[in-house]
């Protein structure tokens, strides 16, 4: 059923929902619009709705070719509501979840194209803040690139940055999608552009993987994994791409590549990758473990991070859903968490601590 969205909008159907609200298809005075429609306890939120305001500048002037446009942001009575370019195509969890990995060149392709949105936003002085794969959308009407890719186009700007306001989420709060949350997030440190490459860097991995390099298990056991642990080598890529990959996935903030500095390597080395098939790795497999139980888990102390006893070497895992029961084919699925902020004793290395390229 129609609904209007303010005075020059109408939301026809639902395309896909998420974590913060509802994508319709929408018509405009220009033509057809994806509408994101916020969840109604945002739009009830007078400190959010103000951020929201104070954000549309930044949002509306946020103009690349491998961004979606924001074309208006709407206040009206309980609707809250971002007005945005319609990009004909699927997501990339879709496409993931459908082939699981993809070709060394196309997922390289895809990331260099979500590094020239990052590099847009960050010289805007915009931090996404949630780069995932659902926030990649690819678009089918494009010019196939590199391996066969779709252009892919970046989403959400914004959305994490709104629901995050000081009176919604404490200090000792968390906001964000554990898979790819850099550590100093997790330590508490205010999000700036590293962020977002160390997420790019994790969603290239799962691309070429199958599996994120520290998901699987309790959010509690992910968020201690990427300030504490390595990230494990994958067989078979040029070793140019790995330097890159681990540069990026850095634990120190300031040690990781920048948006521009990125989209050019990962051109540089596309034609390294022509013609390589998807990697053959190895499934990880999640073993009963009373540390990746249903429980929270515990942040561990300084001294067992720094000299961890033999048998609690964990198997690297793949991606969690966070959503008990979530279809499959869920590509909206609900995935961001809020835990709680660790104490700086809690945690070894990081961006706090003796942190250094893994």
């Amino acid at each position: 059923m129609a609904r209007k969205i303010g005075s020059r909008y109408t939301a026809h159907q639902i395309l896909g929902r998420g974590s913060a609200g509802t994508v319709w298809l929408g018509e405009g005075p220009d033509g057809p619009v994806a509408i994101k429609l916020l969840r109604e306890d945002l739009a009830s939120d007078q400190e959010l709705v103000g951020r929201f305001v104070q954000e549309r500048t930044a949002l509306l002037s946020l103009d690349h070719a491998r961004v979606v446009g924001v074309h208006d942001l709407v206040v009206d009575g309980n609707d809250l509501a971002l007005v945005m370019d319609l990009i004909r195509g699927t997501d990339l969890r879709t496409r993931l979840e459908r082939e699981r990995r993809l070709p060394p060149e196309a997922a390289v392709a895809i990331a260099a194209d979500v590094a020239d949105a990052l590099s847009a936003a960050h010289a805007a002085g915009i931090v996404h803040r949630d780069v995932k794969p659902e926030n990649v959308l690819l678009d089918m009407q494009g010019p196939l690139g590199p391996g066969g890719s779709h252009p892919a186009l970046l989403t959400d700007f914004g959305i994490a940055k709104l629901i995050d306001t000081p009176r919604r989420t404490k200090a000792t709060k968390i906001i964000g999608t554990p898979d790819y949350l850099a550590p100093e997030i997790i330590e508490g440190l205010p999000p700036r552009a590293a962020v977002d490459i160390y997420a790019l860097a994790t969603v290239l991995y799962e691309l070429l993987a199958g599996f994120t390099p520290f998901g699987g298990g309790h959010p509690g056991a992910i968020l201690r994994r990427h300030v504490t642990e390595t990230v494990v080598p994958l067989p078979g890529i040029p070793d140019e791409l790995w330097q890159l990959l681990i540069q990026c996935l850095a634990k120190a903030p300031a040690s990781r590549l920048r948006a521009t500095e990125m989209a050019a390597r990962l051109r540089e080395l596309q034609p390294l990758l022509a013609g390589m098939a998807p990697l053959d790795v190895d499934d990880p497999t999640d073993p009963a473990d009373p540390d990746e139980s249903d429980e929270p888990d515990a942040a561990p102390s300084a001294e067992e991070s720094r000299n961890p006893a033999p048998e609690q070497a964990e198997p690297r895992r793949g991606a969690v859903s966070l959503v008990p029961g979530a279809a499959p084919a869920d590509s909206n699925r609900d995935t961001h968490t809020s835990m709680r902020v660790p104490a700086p004793d809690e945690l070894a290395g990081g961006a706090r601590g003796t942190a250094r390229v893994p």
